[in-house]
């Protein structure tokens, strides 16, 4: 009863700093917009529209109140579940966003598929014999993925599997010939409602590449922590009790550590899907694939304040609700954890 309750205490703290938090995040972006180079009034019209025109835009745009009008404007639509709308073509942000976050979350959700299965396989075959070959190969594998510029990886990607085989499209999200299916915004979901199969493989097919890339970058952070936490476990009493028991090796692993050493590994996939929302800017660039993150970039160079208010608040929301969401089922499957 007392674990429940600090529990709860836990969940309602928690949830008490979300709004903090963001509104800390949300005011510390509104100011850096407002003091960063650029004007969004020169990003549409250009530098040699006349002083009217400026005006009359900037009048338009709300951009002519005082600085602290636009924050308390600003701060009023965020209770209010507003966020504004973008400065270049006058449209709700919330319907840009909802157009643009589905296909970060599939490439997301997609990545760390990828990411976990390679690390888990790639730790569990260097634990197995440790400080072995296969085990530095491991060791080499995920240093080398994780230090790897993004972007360099994605275009040796595409030239192997693009251009010199012609397996794989060098970019987008589904093929420009055909109908994309309407439904939630993600593709292959919407493909297999529908029952398209011609539209769910050419949506497999834009995916691949690009999830690929990202998963076996971050593949690497996964093989290193679970290769640590295993080796961790190995070591403990009731391990070795086991093998005085004379139970076999890989069932020990499977059966004994495994279970105890993914915790942690549980803990990196949620904070990874949370920074991937946001975070994959380089590789939606790379495979002009259109989520939030390659929104965010076009919102950043044409001076969008709305645009790029918005999606940080979008993000930030997403990291610090999978950030709980994470922290509290860890606290359920590990009773050893006290709050």
């Amino acid at each position: 009863m007392n674990r429940a309750r600090a529990l709860l205490n836990y969940t309602l703290t928690r949830l008490a700093l979300a709004p903090i938090m963001l509104w800390l995040i949300s005011s510390l972006v509104f100011l850096l917009l407002r003091v960063a180079p650029g004007d969004p009034v020169d990003a549409i019209l250009g530098n040699r529209a006349d002083s009217s025109a400026r005006a009359a835009l900037r009048e338009k745009l709300g951009l002519n109140v005082p600085l602290v009008n636009q924050y308390l404007n600003y701060l009023n639509g965020l209770i209010h579940g507003d966020l504004g709308d973008s400065l270049n073509n006058q449209e709700p942000v919330i319907q840009l966003i909802a157009k643009t976050l589905p296909a970060s979350l599939e490439l997301a959700f997609v990545a760390l598929i990828i990411a976990s299965i390679i690390g888990i396989a790639v730790g569990l075959t260097g634990i197995a014999k440790p400080e072995g070959k296969t085990d530095l190969a491991g060791r080499l594998f995920g240093i080398g993925t994780y230090a790897l510029p993004p972007f360099w990886a994605a275009m040796i990607f595409q030239l192997f599997f693009c251009v010199i085989l012609g397996w794989l499209p060098v970019g987008g999200r589904f093929p420009p010939t055909l109908m994309q299916p309407q439904g939630s915004g993600f593709l292959i979901i919407d493909s297999i409602r529908t029952g398209d199969l011609i539209a769910l493989q050419g949506s497999i097919k834009h995916l691949l590449l690009p999830a690929s890339t990202l998963g076996i970058l971050l593949s690497g952070v996964f093989s290193r922590s679970i290769r640590i936490n295993l080796e961790k476990t190995l070591g403990t009493n009731y391990v070795e009790a086991a093998k005085s028991r004379g139970i076999n090796e890989y069932q020990i692993i499977f059966s004994h550590a495994l279970p105890n050493a993914l915790l942690p590994v549980l803990t990196i996939a949620g904070l990874t899907i949370a920074s991937l929302i946001g975070g994959a800017l380089l590789i939606e660039v790379t495979f002009s694939w259109p989520g939030i993150a390659l929104g965010l970039q076009e919102a950043i160079s044409q001076r969008d304040y709305p645009m790029v208010q918005g999606i940080v608040v979008v993000i930030s929301s997403l990291v610090v609700m999978i950030s709980l969401i994470v922290d509290l089922l860890i606290a359920f499957i590990d009773p050893r954890i006290k709050y």
